[in-house]
């Protein structure tokens, strides 16, 4: 069985970029994470030990989206999509987009967005 258990959204502020300024004030940086697992033994027995804790994972990306600076959010998908895949033995592949709505790109646009996926067996 194939399930899917998302996080849709989760925004943090923190301190990425490639511009010094980025790097000092900051800014909102929107997070989906997309996770395959079988949660069928789970879902049977209305378990919470034996499916993801979304909560548990919310949580582990804002520590991880805070603890280090990154230049790229490019750095940033592929850095919580390889500790998702290491924390929680549960997820079978995972899809992380991260975006950045405040970009000094000098025009007018609503985000730019980085998407990695990765599986269990890469």
């Amino acid at each position: 069985m194939k399930n899917i258990i998302r996080i849709n959204n989760a925004t943090f502020y923190a301190y990425h970029g490639a511009l010094q300024e980025e790097q000092i004030i900051g800014g909102k940086f929107e997070i989906d994470v997309e996770m395959e697992t079988d949660f069928s033994a789970a879902a049977y027995n209305d378990d919470l030990k034996k499916t993801i804790d979304y909560d548990s994972v919310y949580k582990y990306i804002g520590e991880i989206v805070n603890d280090k600076k990154f230049y790229l959010i490019e750095t940033l998908s592929v850095k919580i999509a390889d500790s998702l895949l290491k924390k929680y033995g549960l997820i079978e592949s995972v899809l992380v987009k991260v975006r950045k709505r405040s970009v000094p790109i000098g025009g007018v646009i609503d985000f730019v967005e980085a998407e990695v996926q990765k599986s269990r067996n890469e």
